[in-house]
């Protein structure tokens, strides 16, 4: 099993973005996709619609494998 942040940094680095170019893209900084693929936090839920958009991913696309602590 994955973390959240494992699957959108696999899944932006096989879209071609540098964390620079997807935070530019996504209206944030680079610091808050770095936070984001380092499980230090997760984006908001605007935040996951623009990135299934960027990505031209689903949502099930984001999550497989993704292991969820919901305790």
């Amino acid at each position: 099993m994955r973390s959240l942040g494992e699957s959108l940094r696999e899944l932006r680095t096989l879209a071609g973005f540098s964390q620079r170019e997807f935070a530019e893209k996504l209206g944030t900084t680079q610091q808050r996709v770095s936070e984001w693929e380092m499980n230090k936090c997760e984006p908001s839920l605007y935040r996951v619609v623009k990135i299934l958009a960027i990505l031209d991913i689903t949502f099930d696309e984001l999550i497989d494998g993704v292991e969820f602590d919901l305790g």
